[in-house]
């Protein structure tokens, strides 16, 4: 299946996300924030990303601007939670910037699922 990168600061949904995706074939690296995630990036080539918005060291919004200079066609599904108004800003500003999908925490496997199957296809 594909290699799919994980960048999010919270360990338990980093955990479950990886459970699921292995569960569907897929190879999983993750990155607890997005400095680390643009280097786990280069090591890895992943096929697609799952990015947090809303983490310390480097945000969601920064990781995506640098991974489309790097690759402009890698897919790209942007989760946050918390607040509605805020998330649903910071969501739109994903897919503005070139996100593919996205994913409002909480969500269920199904809607995992579904998001991942529509940036595929």
């Amino acid at each position: 299946m594909s290699r799919i990168l994980i960048i999010d600061d919270d360990a338990l949904l980093r955990d479950l996300l990886t459970k699921m995706l292995i569960r569907n074939g897929h190879q999983v690296v993750t990155a607890e924030d997005g400095r680390q995630g643009l280097l786990k990036f280069q090591q890895f080539n992943p096929d697609l990303i799952l990015t947090d918005i809303i983490m310390p060291k480097k945000d969601g919004i920064e990781v995506i601007i640098k991974l489309l200079q790097f690759c402009p066609t890698l897919p790209i599904i942007a989760m946050s939670g918390g607040g509605r108004i805020v998330t649903a800003d910071n969501l739109n500003a994903a897919l503005m910037l070139g996100a593919k999908g996205i994913l409002y925490k909480p969500f269920t496997y199904k809607q995992l699922q579904t998001v991942i199957a529509e940036v595929f296809s």
